[in-house]
């Protein structure tokens, strides 16, 4: 099993669990029990105190940081180590970030992502993360890298998080690269990989964040499952113990009834394979492998989705062949 993030809330799961993103004002951000106090008004923010980077100083790399210097500040201390040139990111956004924290007053690492091998993905909105990170990384630009000094009221308050060893008296001190931000205008940018089997639907190629059009033949479906590139990323293939962000439509392929989408919709998905496989276990076979930054049609027999026991109210009737258009953003 993966190890998560000891600083930050778990990921949310389920059959699909769709996240306010930065361009809907009306999202809540309800995806995960926040671990930071919610009284706490919004922060002054300044550009010090802060300890120096002493190692590690390009993106990317994992940096040591020497101890904090004195009294850190009551407020929020944000400073941009190195300045990207990607678009800001919005609250609300989802974030891609490999970061490090560590105490001030000690020094002590308590987290980082780096020895992990593999980003955080996490919305940066109220309840899902810190304080101190929703604050300082609004408006930063993707490809930067931020030191911030976070004291407790934006952190994790009085009582501190004993199983990371942080006190309720603790300033964290943390340098974050800003890999990535996805929202709802948020497209996979694949190269186009030709479409050239009739008896299968055709999708659209554009990435302006709008829902492909999908094209379903009057033939038959097909008895197996497909999961065939629409849009070919070059990120590393999605494992099956991997939570994935993404853009999706699902279709009745007898109807072309559309039964679910977050295109269009102000959200993105974001879901663990392991639990899809409990409920549309196509979806999470033809998703396993595909590449991150991909766009993939995946086309799912009755035995593989929801063969007998459809959803009731809905479009989904029994034994209905089910078919997906899903744009991997990126995967945790």
């Amino acid at each position: 099993m993966r190890r998560r993030s000891l600083l930050l809330a778990a990921l949310p799961a389920g059959l699909v669990t769709v996240a306010g993103c930065g361009d809907d004002k009306s999202a809540s951000g309800k995806a995960g029990a926040s671990p930071s106090p919610s009284s706490a008004p919004p922060p002054k923010i300044v550009e010090g105190p802060l300890p120096a980077v002493t190692a590690g100083t390009k993106f990317g790399e994992k940096p040591t940081i020497a101890k904090g210097p004195g009294e850190p500040s009551k407020n929020l201390a944000v400073k941009t180590l190195i300045a990207g040139k990607g678009r800001p990111v919005a609250e609300n956004d989802f974030i891609e970030a490999n970061y490090l924290g560590q105490i001030w007053s000690t020094g002590k690492v308590f987290d980082n992502s780096y020895d992990r091998g593999q980003p955080l993905l996490m919305q940066l909105a109220q309840g899902t993360i810190i304080d101190g990170w929703r604050y300082a990384l609004v408006g930063k630009k993707v490809g930067s890298r931020i030191e911030i000094a976070v004291p407790p009221a934006y952190g994790y308050g009085k009582s501190g998080q004993p199983q990371a060893g942080i006190k309720g008296t603790d300033t964290l001190v943390f340098v974050i690269d800003l890999i990535e931000a996805f929202n709802s205008r948020s497209s996979a940018h694949g190269k186009p990989v030709a479409q050239s089997d009739p008896a299968l639907p055709k999708v659209g190629t554009n990435t302006d964040g709008k829902a492909p059009k999908v094209t379903v033949p009057k033939t038959a479906p097909p008895a197996k499952l497909v999961s065939a590139y629409v849009l070919e990323g070059d990120g590393a293939p999605v494992k099956a113990d991997q939570t994935v962000l993404c853009q999706f439509q699902g279709l009745v392929w007898d109807s072309g009834k559309t039964f679910q989408q977050t295109y269009g919709s102000g959200r993105l998905s974001q879901f663990s394979v392991q639990q899809m496989e409990q409920t549309v276990k196509g979806l999470a076979q033809g998703l396993t492998g595909k590449k991150v930054g991909s766009r993939v049609l995946i086309v799912v027999p009755p035995e593989l989705g929801y063969g007998d026991n459809p959803p009731s109210g809905g479009v989904i009737k029994k034994g209905a062949t089910l078919v997906f258009t899903v744009d991997i953003l990126a995967a945790m």
